[in-house]
Order: C-alpha cells, then structure tokens, then sequence
C-alpha cells in the first residue's frame, strides 16, 4: 500500500543567476513499512526532495508543479497549521550534520523532552523517563547519564544516535534519513544502518534512506530511486536493479564503486560533471556525459520503460532495443 507518493515534483530556486531548477518532475512512491534508497551524485536533488516532503524548503524556494501525497492527503495544499501537525508527528527527518542540527546550547535530555512536550502533549508519564527510554532504544549508553550531557561531548556516532532518538520521539510513520552516515568511520555506519533496520522493522516504520553510497542501498533498502539532475533515471526494486542496470548513468555509478582485488587499479569515473540546474534541459540529462548518446537524446527526453515488474528506466536505449 503506498503510504507517501511523489507525483511530478518541481522545485526551483530564486538567485542573482537567475532560476535554479533544483526538481525537474520527479514521480515514486513509498510503501508503508519499507526502506527507500534515494541516490545520486550531490547536485541532484536528493536533499531537496526530502525537505519538499516536510515542508523546510528555504524562503527562495519554490515548488512550480506537482503533488506530495501522504495517505491520499496533498501535503502542498495544506496550510501552515496542519502541516505542522504532520511535521516531526508523522514524518520526521534525520539531517545531514547532526553537530549542526543539534543545539549546543542545552543538553541532549533538554532537546528531546522539547520534542516530547510539542508532539506528544496528552501523554502521561514522565518526560525524563520517556527520554531516556528512547535513547535506550538508540543504543546510548548510560540514559540516565546522557540527559545531562551536551553535543559536543558526544562522538560523531552518538551524536547521530541521539538525532534518531529525536526522530522517534512523536512516533512517526515515516522518517526521512539525509545521508545519516556521512563522515562515520565504518564501523560507525554499518552500527547506524544496523539501528535503521532494527527500527523499521520492530516499530513498521517507512524510511526515505537519502544517499550517495550504492553500497550502503544493496545492504540496508529494498526500493531505490536513481535521480539524476533532479529527474529520474531508474527506480525499482534493489535486487533487479542491481543485477540488471538498465540507465548508463545507473551503470557508471555501480562500475565507480570499488570492488575486492582491485587495489592499485585506477578506478571507474564518469567523465564531466552534474549541470548547474540554470539552464532548461530539453533532452536526457545525462546526455553530455553518456558513452552510447544518440541525436534523439539532445532533444527529447526519453519516457520511462517497463524493464520489468517493479523496474522502470528513463532512457532512449530501451525504445531503440524494443523497435529492434
């Protein structure tokens, strides 16, 4: 069952080089007890997306087209009363640099029993012991410790444990997770993403996974979305994607990816680099930088193809194959 549907999102930005067009009509659906993976090269409008859901868009934003919705409910046409209701209460959202999201002011305790009195006010019970409940959860150690401590006296591991436990606090049904694992050692990250599984799992929690790291999408997702310059190049399920990458951009991001054996070999790149978003693209996106680009591909953007169940891809390759 679709829980949260993107339908032709489009955003732009307002500069002194003129519009920015962050979000070029993005369409994918997430189901209710799942893990999406969102991917693509930074540029292409992963983080964006994630706050066009919740509504923290900065003020020279703006969304030209298209419809979110959350259990058949058009997130856009809400007014700002009633999106603050769904906002932290029904989905929330892990951000990128937990040591900037988290205030240095007041201590870990403080910042989550605010959350606890805004989002949940007719709940009885100690907000100390419902804190320290949740950071249990996490796998915080000592609880009754943490309340007092601040940010800065956490690790970078810690800190993005206390970010989750800040997510949870309303119960969401979805949480929208921007790169959780940026800057973690490895370690770290396979702990994290092990605490993001457990979670969906127990709790039935629908999770928005935002990164660049295909590695982590094999582990963690079942569905993944491939943006690319605020488009869609591929979505579907994990497995069939990763066995069968139809997208030459899809392909070049899991050739880039380093393998067992190949230590001193020059790894894969594709050549160029993400558009600016300044200017309007008429064709396929990826066209200046794709290996098998055609005419057709400077001029008209390719419709997305039925791979198979649950596998669409956006590309020229599949019509020109199909007419074959």
């Amino acid at each position: 069952m679709a829980l949260l549907s993107i339908e032709n999102l489009t955003v732009e930005f307002n500069t002194p080089f003129g519009a920015v067009y962050a979000i070029r009509g993005i369409d994918f659906t997430l189901r209710k007890g799942e893990i999406l993976g969102l991917v693509g090269e930074t540029g292409c409008g992963k983080s964006v997306t994630g706050r066009s859901i919740i509504g923290l868009l900065d003020d020279n934003a703006r969304i030209t087209a298209g419809r979110i919705l959350f259990e058949d409910v058009d997130l856009l046409r809400l007014s700002d009363a009633a999106m603050h209701e769904v906002r932290g209460n029904r989905i929330a959202m892990i951000f990128q640099d937990p040591a900037t999201a988290l205030n240095p002011l007041f201590t870990i305790g403080a910042q989550i029993m605010d959350v606890l009195r805004a989002h949940r006010p007719a709940k009885r019970g100690d907000l100390k012991t419902d804190a320290m409940s949740l950071f249990a959860d996490v796998g915080l150690p000592d609880p009754a410790q943490m309340m007092h401590v601040y940010p800065h006296q956490l690790s970078g591991g810690q800190q993005q444990r206390a970010m989750i436990a800040l997510s949870l606090a309303a119960e969401p049904d979805v949480i929208i997770a921007d790169e959780p694992t940026t800057a973690l050692d490895v370690t770290i990250q396979a702990q994290i993403l092990d605490l993001l599984r457990v979670l969906q799992r127990e709790r039935s929690i629908s999770v928005i996974l935002i990164t660049h790291d295909l590695g982590i999408v094999a582990e963690t997702c079942q569905q993944v979305v491939v943006l690319y310059a605020g488009r869609v190049a591929e979505k579907g399920a994990v497995e069939a994607i990763f066995a069968a990458p139809q997208h030459p951009y899809t392909r070049g991001l899991l050739a880039a990816l380093p393998r067992p054996g190949s230590r001193g070999s020059d790894l894969q790149v594709i050549a160029g680099a993400v558009p600016s978003g300044l200017e309007r693209i008429a064709g396929c996106a990826f066209a200046p930088r794709c290996e098998y680009v055609m005419e057709i591909c400077r001029g008209q953007q390719p419709a997305f193809s039925d791979i198979k169940q649950a596998h669409q891809s956006a590309c020229h390759l599949h019509e020109t194959f199909a007419d074959a």
